[in-house]
Formats: structure tokens, sequence, C-alpha cells
């Protein structure tokens, strides 16, 4: 289970975001290095790519901050971004949370060993937007407006939806989840945490909730929906991992598509499944601490991560890049990673903080009484 304040993702619109940037401060300068870099808002400040290359290799490291190397294929994505610079990636806190990254470049401001970028849940982003330093990749026009600050303070960068993974060697492929109240099911649905604490497990009962008829601020129907598995016996009381997968423990999986899809790599016979009418989004945010004691690097990083080759990597962990239109349109996606992707039906759904506020208050007064 991972903590709240990370897998809550981005079930935050994206304006909300831009709302809280549009009224903070002008950001300043960061006094933590003295390169130039650290003022920055592109690379043509630089005087080009290879000018940014050159001054973040002159740095030779770059810090980050509670990347799971099995979450979004981040394990490749950083031996491939050390490997092609030859920069040291030191990562730490790999299972922290977003509020665990603010933390530590809070503790850590003027030191060396501070975060130089952020990969938040939009909860955590939205009220830290101060901390990040504006930075447009050379990719900037091409990711949708609605998915980035337009002074480039913080952008999107991968998500996906919420989703059903099952093990087809032991259950019935689901068409709804509806399917999962039959006796088929029984002993056999696991929800990843507890939804007032692990935010896949929030986004379940919000996607549930989509699927009944209610909505993503009104969950009651969702929270009675997983009244009813429990009361028919098919709700596990166990957070799922990859060792439950494997054995067979728990053979049907409420979580990420992305997280859901990166099973299949470990055990051949597991599937994922968006349910039509539940299908709730989330993107992540990328950002750059203004305070980076890296800043060259911090930015190349962000370069690497919105190119092709970046967002291809993202892509062939089942995330679903920031740039997946444009890279299509253009022809220079992965389309056998892409084609690979869970299919998807109906419009996504990405709640507000004001609709996820709701929703906590009503899981707060109503799922310990429906779940027991």
């Amino acid at each position: 289970m991972r903590p709240f304040t990370r897998t809550i993702a981005v079930t935050v619109a994206a304006t909300t975001i831009a709302a809280i940037t549009a009224c903070s401060p002008p950001e300043k300068e960061s006094e933590s290095s003295g390169s130039s870099a650290a003022g920055a808002t592109s690379a043509a400040d630089l005087g080009g790519l290879d000018k940014l290359v050159e001054a973040a290799k002159a740095e030779g490291q770059l810090n980050v901050i509670a990347l799971p190397p099995n979450w979004a294929n981040y394990g490749e994505i950083i031996k491939t971004f050390g490997d092609k610079y030859g920069i040291k990636v030191n990562s730490a806190q790999p299972d922290g949370s977003s509020q665990d990254e603010i933390n530590a470049a809070n503790q850590l401001k003027g030191q060396d060993g501070a975060p130089d970028v952020f990969d938040l849940g939009a909860t955590v982003a939205t009220a830290n937007v101060a901390m990040f330093a504006p930075y447009k990749v050379e990719k900037h026009s091409e990711i949708p407006d609605n998915l980035k600050d337009a002074n480039g303070a913080w952008t999107n960068d991968y998500g996906g939806y919420m989703s059903v993974g099952y093990d087809s060697a032991k259950v019935p492929a689901p068409t709804s989840l509806d399917d999962l109240l039959k006796p088929e099911y029984k002993g056999k649905v696991a929800l990843n945490g507890d939804p007032t604490q692990a935010g896949s497990a929030f986004g379940a009962v919000q996607a549930a909730s989509l699927a009944k008829g209610g909505t993503v601020e009104d969950i009651k129907p969702g929270v009675d929906f997983f009244g009813q598995l429990k009361k028919a016996g098919n709700l596990l009381p166990v957070d799922p991992d990859s060792a439950t997968i494997q054995s067979g423990q728990t053979p049907v999986v409420f979580d990420w598509d992305y997280l859901n899809a990166a099973e299949a790599t470990k055990l051949k016979t597991w599937k994922t499944f968006v349910p039509n009418g539940a299908v709730l989004g989330s993107y992540y945010v990328q950002a750059i601490n203004k305070d980076a004691p890296h800043p060259a690097a911090a930015r190349l990083w962000q370069e690497f991560l919105y190119s092709d080759e970046g967002q291809n990597l993202w892509l062939k962990g089942g995330a679903r890049p920031v740039r997946a239109d444009a890279m299509a349109k253009a022809g220079t996606i992965d389309k056998t990673a892409f084609d690979a992707l869970p299919k998807i039906e109906g419009s996504p759904v990405i709640p507000t903080e004001a609709q996820n506020t709701k929703a906590k208050e009503i899981l707060a007064s109503d799922w310990a009484k429906a779940i027991g």
C-alpha cells in the first residue's frame, strides 16, 4: 500500500493548481547555487540544450526522492538518465510519500543532499507551489494547457485510471463492477488499503460510485458497493502487493491501471480492466525545487522526462505520458506499449480538491459502518 499523500495522485484537477499559482508571488532566483542554471526558465536561457547538458555534467549529480523503481518504470528511467549523461542519480526514500518530499526539501534546504526535483500528488503540489522553480521544457507547447502551469512552475507528467486487475487463471474476466459481487469472486477481491488513508483505495471507492450512479464527491453509492462486496464474502481483508498477487492470495485487485498492468510482467495470466462508466483519471505533478542544489541537472532531468525517450519509458511502465497525444500524432510514441494499455471507454473524470474533501467526509462517517 502506498502512502495516501502519494497515491491520491492527481485526483485533483489541474485547474486547482493553476488557481493557486496565479495567486503566488513571483519566484526569486535560488540562492542555493552560484550557477546561472538556478534562474533559467528554459534551456534557451543557458544558450540551448547542449549548454544545459554541459552545465548538468559539471554538477555531476541529481537528487531524486520518493521514486520506487517499480513505480511507472522509474528504475529504468533513473538508470537511463544516469547512463546517458554520466550523472550520478541519488535516490532517497524510494517508498516515501509526496509530503515526505516537501518535508525533506524544507529540512535539507541549503544542503547538498536536498531534493532537486519533485514528483507529487496534486494535493501536495497545490499546497507548495511557492517552492517550485518555473521552467519550460523544450516540449512545453506539446503538453495540453490544462495539464501544465502556463509559466512552467509545474507540469503533469504521467498518469492513469482506476482499474481492476485479475488473474485470468483463477477468476472469470469481469465485464463490470457488478460481476465482482458474483459467487465466483468469493474471498478474492482486494482493495489496496483503507480508503480513509490510502489514495488508490480512495480512488477505487470514487470509481465504484461513478459506476453505481453516484459522483466523485457523493460517494455513498461506492461505499455501499464495497459494503455489498463485504456482505457477499467477496472482499478480502488483505492489502495486496506483488507477492500476494503472484502467490494467488489476492486474485482480484483494485489499483491504478499502470500498477496493475506492471504485474503482468511477473504473472503472465494477470489482466487489467477499466470498467466502462467508472473511468477515474489521475496525473502526477513534476516540478523543480527552487532551492535545488544541482539546478542544471534538475532542469536536464525535466528535459529528459518530457522528451520522446522519457515519455516512452513511462509508457513502457504502463503509465500514460502527458505528451501521448502529440507523440501519437507525430509517430514517435512506442505504439506497441501504447496499444497494450488497458482500453478506456467513456470520458475520464478527474475530481477537484473540493470534491475530494466532500468524499472524505462521507468516508469518515460511513466507511466503517459499511465494512464493519
